[in-house]
């Protein structure tokens, strides 16, 4: 996910341009640059591949004095064209416009051959050439750089937020948004604009919140808004309560439950500029993600703790709903092992931090193995230049960008969960849900398993999400209420069926994680095949109840329980009727959920049981002991 930092002010805006770029480095990344106007209204332009500190190096190497008060920032992640210096933001038009776009330009082939008929050519392989040009071509009929971008944009389908600035109007920074989100920092003689508050909390707490539709014109004195009709609106002024220096808890007593609650906004983040009204778009996990995706046969990934349990959890979806073959295995066994690895796999690591040892060394482990069939097909046929056929890309889901997955991988996919300071994983595993329901629909209508109402239905569920974990949410104090039977037991069991089973089982590592009570998982199905036999009135079992093809047999399973003096806590969807028993602790947790919302929605009342349980018993929520944020050694 792209970044935008843009300012006009009083002073030279480029050590503010390169520190809000800095703060915006978690939303991924692979190239970055600057465009200003100088103090003869020319705009000057650098731009570079990798780390803002390459971006800064080069700033500071120009041979002419590189300052302005009034320019333009971007970090890019490459979707259109691959990442190199001339995709890389802001885009120039003859000199006269330059412009920094997140988002996508769902139109931009055909104003791309509109425009080259009309004679302006093209440097990148980008879809924000033509958002340049276009603003260009309608600076000659306005009287403002504010007219030629509120025309500009009318023809644009798609998604964007954008920074445009223009040697005709060298006090005029012009900000619109549509579908991708952009702020105002208001400042004393200055103005900024940014994709979110982060970037620009040092110089302001002041901040306005772009609406849909909204353009923006800014300059030194003054901040003027236009609706999506061309009506001057006013916006409020909103003062943010975070701190420059550091994260702050705010309302929340710990991390954990701060993040908990984050999961809303972090689930909109990673939808962000990835979805469609209608599809899921492809190239979010990479330029050419399409094409590899056309030569795979099956999917094995690799994990570790919570984000193996999401894996557990996609092996469902790839199967069931495309008919994928998937594969999922602990890390650190499957490095110590000899894996039978067949051709055409899509090998999918995942990590929070893109740092866990084990995931990484498996990675790595395949890599070597393509390189050693290389080389021994070379030997084979007496030529260095023999190729096997075996085809293994990689690619990984990660919150963490330039960790050493991402850099070790084919593709990349950033879960935009934020800094998650928890021990605990919670935002960053309800983010990698989002992240594999976007891949399973992504090779599932490359390779042709899923028909156009397909994904029309999976992405109008997770365009509803963000509301069905808000409503989950709301059950805290239910919940709280809960949490009291476990005051005194030191043991809990967790039952699920289909993809609840996962869910199930990252409701008991959360629980043993912070509580420090033993708990363990299990399909509700094997019941009868051993843990059954643990079951008496010290024991609390949670079961997850959503309204699907296995309730029936489910309402079966706890009836085995009841009947041998277990206490029963179920999460269920409003439809389920588990309730209907008395002997049961309910919390009807949500309802109107499909196959992919419901695990991520009911893992929602599990984290916070696990954190209601962790605080009855007095341990360290967010730095439970023996456990470290990130398992970088064995």
């Amino acid at each position: 996910m792209c970044g935008i930092v843009c300012g006009v002010a009083e002073r030279n805006i480029v050590p503010i341009l390169l520190e809000g770029l800095k703060r915006l480095e978690y939303r991924g990344y692979d190239s970055s640059g600057i465009a200003l106007l100088d103090s003869q209204g020319h705009i000057q332009r650098v731009r570079s591949l990798g780390k803002i500190i390459n971006l800064e190096k080069k700033v500071q190497s120009q041979t002419t004095e590189f300052n302005g008060s009034i320019g333009i920032a971007h970090t890019r992640w490459a979707t259109h064209g691959v990442p190199a210096k001339n995709n890389a933001h802001p885009h120039i038009c003859n000199n006269q416009v330059a412009v920094v776009h997140n988002g996508i330009i769902e139109n931009y082939q055909s104003l791309k051959s509109q425009q080259l008929t009309e004679g302006y050519l093209f440097t990148s392989e980008t879809d924000t050439e033509v958002v340049a040009h276009g603003i260009h071509q309608q600076l000659e009929n306005s009287s403002t750089l504010l007219q030629a971008v509120q025309k500009a944009v009318a023809l644009f389908d798609g998604a964007y937020a954008l920074g445009v600035i223009s040697s005709d109007f060298p006090e005029t920074l012009i900000a619109a948004r549509k579908g991708s989100p952009l702020v105002i920092g208001v400042g004393i003689g200055e103005h900024f604009i940014a994709s979110d508050v982060s970037a620009l909390l040092p110089v302001t707490q002041n901040f306005i919140f772009l609406e849909e539709g909204d353009v923006a014109e800014l300059s030194r004195e003054s901040v003027k808004i236009y609706n999506a009709n061309g009506d001057l609106v006013k916006r409020p002024i909103k003062q943010s309560q975070l701190s420059a220096n550091a994260v702050d808890l705010g309302e929340h007593r710990h991390y954990m439950h701060k993040e908990i609650f984050e999961q809303p906004q972090a689930v909109i983040d990673t939808l962000e500029a990835r979805i469609t009204k209608d599809s899921v778009l492809t190239s979010a996990f990479g330029h050419n993600a399409e094409a590899i995706f056309k030569t795979i046969q099956q999917i094995q990934i690799i994990a570790c703790g919570t984000s193996y349990h999401s894996g557990l959890v996609a092996k469902y979806w790839f199967e069931d709903i495309i008919g994928l073959p998937c594969q999922v295995e602990v890390a650190s066994e499957y490095r110590y092992r000899n894996p039978v690895i067949q051709n055409n796999t899509l090998f999918v690591t995942i990590s929070q931090s893109g740092e866990t040892a084990d995931t990484l060394a498996a990675l790595q482990q395949i890599k070597n193995y393509c390189h050693c069939e290389e080389q021994s097909a070379a030997a084979i046929h007496g030529n260095q230049k023999a190729r096997t056929t075996l085809n293994i890309p990689t690619l990984t889901i990660c919150n963490v960008p330039e960790s050493s997955l991402t850099r070790e991988s084919d593709l990349t996919f950033l879960t935009h969960a934020g800094p998650e300071i928890g021990v605990a994983s919670t935002k960053a595993f309800t983010t990698q849900l989002v992240a594999l329901s976007l891949l399973l629909t992504s090779v599932g209508k490359t390779l042709g398993l899923m028909d156009k109402e397909q994904e029309q239905k999976i992405v109008h569920g997770l365009i509803k999400l963000p509301g069905l974990v808000t409503s989950a949410l709301e059950h805290e104090n239910e919940i709280k209420e809960i949490a009291n039977t476990f005051a005194d037991k030191n043991n809990a069991l967790f039952l699920g069926r289909g993809t609840m089973y996962p869910i199930a089982l990252e409701g008991a590592l959360k629980l043993k994680e912070i509580s420090y009570i033993h708990a363990e998982a299990y399909p509700a199905g094997e019941l009868k095949h051993g843990p059954l036999a643990l079951i008496d009135e010290l024991m609390p079992v949670v079961a997850i109840a959503p309204k699907d093809d296995l309730l029936e047999k489910l309402k079966s399973n706890l009836q085995e329980v009841k009947a041998r003096g277990g206490q029963m806590i179920v999460f269920e969807d409003e439809e389920s009727d588990v309730s209907s028993d008395k002997d049961f602790k309910v919390v009807k947790t949500t309802s109107n959920v499909g196959r992919i919302t419901a695990p991520i929605t009911f893992n929602i009342p599990l984290q916070l049981l696990s954190y209601h349980v962790a605080l009855i018993k007095g341990t360290d929520v967010d730095q439970p002991r023996n456990l470290a944020k990130s398992v970088t050694v064995e």
